[in-house]
């Protein structure tokens, strides 16, 4: 027996465009997707470029096919960035959360590969579990 996905089966989560950040020193990696079981969406901005950060929000909602008038949910890992980030997510009318990274899920038993697109694709992987919960 053979066992076929379609890509277009996936859980669309009702609120909107779903982002989180990866923040680095000198990049910025942005996890997007509107709902589960769908391919995640990533691009590399500059850290700390609001233009860019504005350009790509509006480029995933061009890519997802969601109005521009659609709500932005997002999240990205407190540290190094502080809070103004978050602030500034508000202003633009993003729903933000900081998440503390005691609180990402890891199993403790495999060896778990760290990189930038991997800790983007689980963040945004929470976001989705977080949001189709309370929608």
């Amino acid at each position: 027996m053979t066992q076929t996905a379609s890509r277009k089966d996936f859980t669309a989560v009702e609120v909107g465009l779903l982002v989180a950040f990866e923040l680095g020193w000198e990049k910025w990696r942005l996890a997007f997707a509107t709902g589960m079981g769908q391919k995640v969406w990533q691009v590399v901005i500059p850290a700390r470029d609001v233009l860019a950060l504005t350009k790509a929000i509006g480029r995933a909602k061009q890519r997802f096919g969601v109005s521009e008038s659609c709500p932005v949910f997002s999240c990205y890992e407190a540290g190094r960035e502080g809070f103004w980030l978050d602030r500034l997510l508000r202003q633009m009318d993003v729903v933000n959360l900081v998440v503390d990274s005691s609180s990402i899920e890891v199993n403790r038993r495999a060896r778990r590969a760290k990189t930038d697109r991997l800790d983007a694709k689980k963040l945004i992987l929470m976001l989705l579990r977080y949001w189709s919960r309370r929608g």
